[in-house]
Order: C-alpha cells, then structure tokens, then sequence
C-alpha cells in the first residue's frame, strides 16, 4: 500500500505486544485513502484545511527542490536534468507535476488508488501509471530511471517490505548515476509509532537507516525539511527527513 500523508505529533496510543509494522493492515490502509479527497488538501491528510498549515505543499516543494540542487540536479547553474524518474506513492500526482515533471523528461507514477492517476492521464511527460501499491511494483523491463522519489507511504510497508521495495528500485537505477530519494515522517518517540487512524508506522531516523543497510543501500546525504513560516498552533507536525540513497 501507498499513499501521501503529512502526520501530526500525537499521544501514544494503545498498548499492543506487536512491534508497530506488525500492526499494519493493507486492506485499512487502502480504505482510508480511498476515502480521501482527490485533492492536495486529501493528500495531505487534511491538515491544510486549517489556516496555519497552508504553506505545508509549498514548503515541501521549495525543500525538495534545493534538496536535489545540492545533489546536483535540476535546471539552474550547470545541474543536470533527467530523463526519467519515478513518483512512488504518487497521489493525484502533486510531486509528479510540482516537482519531478520540471526535472525530468518522463516520469512513471506508481500510486494503487487508481481514481487519484485519472487527472494524470493525457498530462505531457507522464509515461507509464502502475496502479499498484509498492510492495506489488514490477518495473517495466528495460526501463532505467535517473530517480525514484518515494514520499509519505513507506509507513504502510511492513519493514521487510521496505527493504524488499528498496532492492526492486535498485534492479531499475541508471548504473552509477541513480538516486533514490526517501522523504518522511520521523516519530519523536522512543520507537516507531503505530497509528491507527490510516493504519500505517512513523519510523525512527534510526530504523530507515537501519532498513536501508539491509537493502544494502549506502547514504549519500541526509537533511531534515526546514519550516519556511512560522506555526502558531498547538497542533504540531512531526519532522520529515530526506535520504538520497545508491547501491553499494
């Protein structure tokens, strides 16, 4: 199962002898977002509706972006642009349209709620939807990618499906130059928090290290997303972190 999903910090919920990815059910997840609103509002769990937080798109777009400037990539001051990258839990495409499809010649969407890829149809660049969750993605055959960018749905992967994910992206990279990009949630806990609400795991910056050394992946840079406006709320977001990953 993926999906977007921005998270709020929140109190521990009930005690449950299995570890949190565990607790995941695919079948809750997928119905919580196919109840949601085909919008970026839906997408990002609603949590724009309230006035304080309607920077959140914009300010994940600016950091993504200067993310992938420092690693080289992009269309200013002698960076590279892409011929193809993959949007991995893509939504109605937000990231596809905001942010890869101004990098890249072509990008493939990868997203199971098929009602969400409709509008991206048609749309120039867009070359293949795979309306299917991570852990069923079969990559064409051929087919090399310069990036795979995978945002706010790791959480609904059990951790043996993350690695599992991580080692497919690895058979579709361009040799020496492919990146996988990791964006999510961090939980402010002691441990990854399960929540019930969408069925899906925050991680500890410690556990996707972790999943990404089993994946036999290696780090090639690491920033916390900055917060480009001030949030006077007594409602606070949890911190999201990037990873850029290659294979060993």
């Amino acid at each position: 199962m993926s999906m977007e999903g921005t998270k709020e910090v929140s109190s521990p919920q009930t005690e449950d002898s299995r570890k949190p990815d565990e607790r995941i059910d695919a079948e809750a997840g997928r119905r919580y977002w196919e109840n949601a609103a085909a919008s970026n509002v839906g997408m990002l769990g609603g949590i724009p509706t309230l006035h304080e937080f309607s920077h959140i798109s914009r300010t994940d777009i600016i950091g993504s972006r200067a993310f992938l400037a420092r690693l080289g990539i992009g269309l200013k001051d002698g960076r590279s642009a892409l011929r193809s990258a993959v949007d991995g839990g893509a939504g109605i495409g937000r990231i596809t349209k905001d942010l890869l499809l101004n990098i890249a010649a072509e990008v493939d969407v990868v997203e199971p709620v098929s009602r969400f890829t409709e509008s991206l149809k048609g749309t120039k660049g867009v070359r293949t939807i795979f309306n299917v969750g991570l852990e069923e993605w079969q990559p064409t055959e051929g087919v090399e990618y310069d990036l795979i960018w995978t945002q706010w749905c790791l959480g609904h992967l059990t951790d043996k499906q993350v690695v599992k994910y991580l080692e497919v992206c690895q058979t579709v990279l361009r040799p020496e130059t492919g990146l996988i990009v990791i964006k999510e949630n961090l939980s402010t806990g002691l441990e990854d928090m399960f929540d019930s609400t969408d069925s899906s795991v925050t991680r500890l910056d410690e556990k996707f290290r972790d999943l990404f050394a089993q994946a036999n992946l290696k780090l090639v840079r690491t920033e916390e997303q900055r917060s480009r406006s001030p949030v006077r709320s007594s409602r606070r977001l949890l911190p999201v972190r990037m990873y850029a990953l290659k294979p060993q």
